[in-house]
């Protein structure tokens, strides 16, 4: 699940546009209070769902989602407003129940956390959100334990970015990934930048990290299937906070 806050780092960007707001429900983008979808096309076709460009309060977003399992784990979404433009990926496994809960509360967190902060957002309030986004769920996974203990098994990855006047954060929570595309001079071409890490056993350097965390558990990271896996049930592992 949710136990720490992985990857956090910032580059300078450009915001423009005016404010408007969306939000996530049922796993497909809406618009809020203020029209979020920016006149932008929505629509489906088979397992793909998208949404064309639209305006939002730093810039303009599109957004497409391709249904790999009978039941929809994933989950996505964008919020503007006064704090800058916030957009969350949510990769659910396991079931959507995580992604879910994460989707419903991870940005409200947010938005309390700056509120704190005098309407600032830094590496800081990010952490706190997530922190209270996990505590949250452990407590719900805890309650419902007698009845429906299957909730133990769910988990999220959890890719946020926000843009806050000239500054992009972007928080990494598992093995999802964020690229950046940039202009190659007037060639029309573009160049990809990688600016987040993956947190996945299948990296070398990950599993030795893990040993070295966990000396005396001979099973840490398991070997399965052609697939190395920690505790042999799950690729994602944990992180302490790391920032660029």
């Amino acid at each position: 699940m949710l136990q720490g806050l992985m990857n956090l780092l910032s580059v300078c960007w450009n915001p423009f546009g005016h404010e408007v707001e969306s939000h996530e429900t049922n796993g497909v983008l809406g618009g809020g209070d203020g029209g979020g979808s920016g006149g932008s096309r929505e629509g489906k076709d088979g397992l793909l769902w998208f949404r064309d460009i639209g305006k939002y309060g730093s810039g303009e977003f599109s957004m497409a989602v391709i249904q790999a399992n009978q039941v929809l784990e994933d989950q996505s979404q964008i919020e503007s407003g006064q704090f800058g433009t916030f957009v969350g990926i949510y990769d659910g496994h396991g079931g959507p129940e995580a992604a879910r809960y994460v989707c419903d509360n991870l940005f409200s967190h947010f938005r309390a956390m700056t509120a704190e902060s005098e309407g600032a957002v830094t590496a800081e309030t990010i952490q706190r959100a997530f922190r209270q986004t996990e505590e949250g769920f452990t407590a719900l996974v805890s309650e419902l334990w007698s009845t429906r203990p299957n909730m133990a098994t769910v988990g999220t990855c959890c890719l946020v970015g926000v843009i806050y006047q000239q500054t992009l954060f972007i928080a990494n929570l598992g093995d999802s990934r964020v690229v950046l595309g940039k202009k190659v001079g007037n060639t029309g071409g573009m160049a990809a930048m990688q600016l987040s890490t993956e947190h996945n056993a299948n990296i070398e350097a990950i599993r030795h990290e893990l040993k070295e965390l966990h000396p005396t558990d001979p099973h840490i990271v398991v070997l399965k299937h052609g697939v190395w896996r920690v505790k042999g049930i799950i690729q994602v592992i944990i992180y302490t906070l790391l920032i660029f």
